[in-house]
């Protein structure tokens, strides 16, 4: 994570996912929140967990996080893009609840940051141009084991017969 817009989508990542926490507990709590609901209760915790998996995944640079981020997300918010488009398309004018609005561009951020993850995945050089071995970088990448010559180093190539 070298990239500052990296850090900006893992914070925003954080920060959604504390926030649907918060809608989880006061929908367990049968609490207002602004008019925030969770979509099915059972599937959000179970969803926070494996968001957390795939932050862990995400932090660690690996795409199959990513992958499991948007799998998840996409099934569980596209699903409600889906319905609340089509409750207001076919919503009689002046009979629209504000809720739904609220939902839908929650909604859409629950795909938005998916994807942007996946994006900054694929594009990110760093994590295909410089894979981490630790089996030799702790040498090739530590300065104290460089070799200096000196004035006293051995400059003759001597010949075998």
């Amino acid at each position: 994570m070298k990239n500052f817009s990296t850090w900006m989508i893992v914070l925003f990542v954080i920060m959604f996912w504390v926030f649907r926490i918060i809608i989880a507990v006061a929908g367990e709590l049968n609490m207002d929140f602004g008019g925030l609901t969770p979509l099915n209760q059972q599937m959000e915790i179970i969803l926070l967990f494996v968001v957390l998996v795939c932050l862990i995944l995400i932090i660690k640079r690996k795409l199959l996080g990513g992958l499991i981020y948007l799998l998840a997300y996409g099934m569980y918010f596209g699903t409600d893009i889906l319905n609340n488009v089509q409750t207001l398309l076919l919503a009689v004018e002046g009979n629209i609840d504000s809720n739904i609005y609220i939902n839908l561009f929650m909604s859409l951020i629950g795909i938005i940051l998916p994807i942007a993850v996946l994006l900054d995945l694929l594009v990110d050089k760093s994590r295909k141009n410089n894979p981490k071995d630790k089996k030799t970088d702790w040498f090739y990448k530590n300065e104290k084991f460089d070799r200096k010559l000196d004035d006293r180093a051995d400059k003759n190539n001597y010949r075998t017969m």
